[in-house]
């Protein structure tokens, strides 16, 4: 589809005001700027609309493009559902700040998808993403998708201070693997999601990027004062937490008194026996979790560190579903049959995985 054919599906649209719902796929196509705007003239006469999805992964739409489409958000002011793709295209920091600004105007929104993976956002961008979204005091569902960005320590310390502002959001995914995040990052994130005080359910994806152990202790410091999660996942994969942010990670997350689902994806992060054993002292503690899924492929742990583990996990009473997987050339044969003694022994599961990869 090119910008002219895009511009007339812009046309068509603005004849529909009766529109309630809508979802548009134009993917992979040839849109620009030009066809944006033209498409979003079509969306702003769209006033009734209350569910809009619309996919414009791999185009060309640049800052103008997406601040065309902010402002015609900005006029469907009864919008509740709403679901952008713009991965793959260059929309920039002036692009994200623009497009951000229109849904702030949005009140009524209550769940939002954003998708803005590989767009050149830095810190500005993501920090004018998340002081737009905090006035969208509704929202109770956000998922963002900010992976291979350029987003840094202050970026994510303004998305997540936005973020806090969203008082009744109960479910939150954030996506920011491959960028440029540190331990002062990482930090500033926890402490903005401790005031997220109705928050349930939690994914975060950091994998590969600048987190050692300070930064991954701060941000579960900060987790254990979300008092009402009862999910979370977390993949800090690629990183360096090493055996002090692999410990206080299990330490902290065990105050999650509420936490049931715990899905934890530590693998390539110079993680040693000490950090295993105190992963799995701490998750002891966990007296309500009853699902959980571990990966620790590509550390250092060894037979006496996974045999500590697995003795931590035995003491966790109402695990039914476990998923372990680690690796399998630092864990001897036999220590590979001595840890699934240890769990199916101790535990009354009812799925129980392991695997040495």
């Amino acid at each position: 589809m090119s910008d002219k054919e895009a511009s007339g599906l812009g046309s068509d649209l603005a004849k529909c005001t009766n529109l309630s719902s809508l979802t548009l796929d134009l993917f992979y196509n040839y849109i620009g700027d030009e066809g944006s705007s033209g498409l979003s003239y079509g969306l702003a006469k769209c006033i009734n609309l209350s569910n809009l999805s619309l996919c414009l992964t791999e185009n060309q739409i640049g800052a103008i493009g997406a601040s065309s489409l902010g402002s015609a958000l900005a006029q469907c002011v009864n919008l509740q559902n709403l679901i952008i793709d713009l991965n793959l295209n260059k929309i920039g920091d002036e692009g994200s700040s623009s497009l951000s600004f229109g849904l702030a105007q949005n009140t009524s929104l209550s769940n939002l998808t954003l998708k803005l993976n590989k767009n050149q956002i830095g810190d500005k961008g993501v920090s004018e993403l998340g002081f737009n979204l905090g006035k969208c005091t509704n929202l109770s569902n956000i998922t963002l998708y900010l992976n291979s960005n350029k987003i840094g320590k202050i970026g994510v310390q303004g998305l997540g201070f936005g973020l806090s502002k969203c008082i009744n959001l109960s479910n939150l995914t954030l996506d920011l693997i491959k960028n440029q995040i540190p331990d002062e990052g990482a930090l500033g994130l926890g402490l903005a999601l401790a005031k997220c005080t109705n928050l349930s359910i939690l994914t975060l994806f950091l994998n590969s990027n600048e987190i050692g152990g300070e930064g991954a202790s701060g941000l579960s410091f900060n987790l254990a004062k979300c008092t009402n999660l009862s999910s979370l996942k977390l993949n800090i994969s690629e990183n360096q937490i090493g055996d002090e942010g692999t410990s206080n990670l299990g330490l902290d997350l065990a105050k999650c008194t509420k936490l049931s689902n715990l899905t934890l994806y530590l693998s390539e992060n110079r993680i040693g026996a000490t950090g295993a054993l105190c992963l799995g002292y701490g998750l002891s503690n966990s007296t309500n979790l009853s699902n959980l899924t571990l990966k620790l492929n590509y550390n250092e742990i060894g037979n006496q560190g996974t045999s500590g583990l697995c003795s931590g996990l035995a003491k966790c009473t109402n695990l039914l579903n476990l998923t372990l997987s680690m690796s399998k050339y630092q864990i001897n044969k036999s220590q590979q049959l001595r840890v699934k003694s240890i769990c199916l022994k101790s535990l009354r599961l009812v799925d129980f995985i392991i695997l040495f990869l």
